[in-house]
Order: C-alpha cells, then sequence, then structure tokens
C-alpha cells in the first residue's frame, strides 16, 4: 500500500521566523529575497496554493541602496480622490520620511497579486535601527548571500 503525500496547510505547519539586515543591500533584489521568504519557496513542503511561508524580520531599513539615478528619478504617486489631487514623491524623499515604507512597497510588489498576498504582508516586518522586539519567536539570522540563493 502506498502512503499518502503529505498536503501542508495552515494548521499543520510550523512558521519560522526570520531575521534580516538590509544594510548596504539593493532594493530590489533584497525585496525578491524577502518575497521567496514569505511565499514559502525556500521549503521542501512548499504548496502554490497554501500560504507556507515564515515570518520576516527587516533590520535597518534606511540603510537599503539603489542603482543608478534612482533616488532622484523614481517616483511614488498617490491620488486624494479629488481633481487635481495627484501627489508625487521621489525616492529619495520617501526614504527620508519612510523607509520602511519603501520596502513594503518593494516586497508587495514582488508577491503575487492574488488572494494571499495580504497575508503575506502581514508576516513582513520592517524596522530602522538594528533593534526588534521578536527576540522571543527565537528568529533565525539570514545573510545577504543566503537570500540571493532562494
Amino acid at each position: 500500500m502506498m502512503s499518502k503525500t503529505p498536503y501542508f496547510t495552515k494548521d499543520n505547519l510550523e512558521r519560522p521566523w526570520y531575521v534580516v539586515d538590509a544594510e548596504g543591500q539593493i532594493l530590489g533584489r533584497f525585496a525578491q529575497g524577502l518575497a521567496k521568504l514569505l511565499i514559502g519557496k525556500n521549503r521542501p513542503e512548499f504548496t502554490p496554493g497554501q500560504d507556507c511561508g515564515g515570518f520576516v524580520v527587516v533590520l535597518n531599513a534606511e540603510k537599503i541602496q539603489v542603482t543608478g539615478r534612482k533616488l532622484a528619478d523614481k517616483k511614488y504617486y498617490r491620488h486624494s480622490g479629488y481633481p487635481g489631487g495627484i501627489k508625487e514623491r521621489t525616492l529619495e524623499q520617501r526614504m527620508a520620511r519612510d523607509p520602511e515604507g519603501v520596502i513594503r512597497d518593494a516586497v508587495k510588489g514582488m508577491l503575487p497579486q492574488n488572494k494571499l498576498r495580504d497575508r503575506f504582508m502581514t508576516k513582513l516586518k520592517v524596522y530602522t535601527g538594528s533593534e526588534h522586539p521578536h527576540q522571543a519567536q527565537q528568529p533565525e539570522t539570514v545573510g545577504s548571500e543566503q537570500l540571493m540563493v532562494i
């Protein structure tokens, strides 16, 4: 008799915690590695339609880097909903004001656009500085070279 292949769901899956340092990392490549950790593609029990990933804690968000002239040329837009209500901000302005939001938006853009995206985003914790309140979860440190291999 053949044994059944296990099907992992959110109920019978253990979620690891990872700590990643953003210092000196390139924004897009870094966000892509974080997205893979959140989705769970680094784990053998990965199932495409399920949330198999772990929690990711990002430190030193303000020390992320970009290549080329993106600091001055990359624009973020938002709209108030009123006529003429479009607002524009450069990456440099946004980094000065909200570096955590820049990383969150980059990772959100790397995730699949489906029902699971909001659930993945709740597992991403981004902090400026090198301190975080998640020591009780005993997070595993992931180096930059490991993040790019995933």
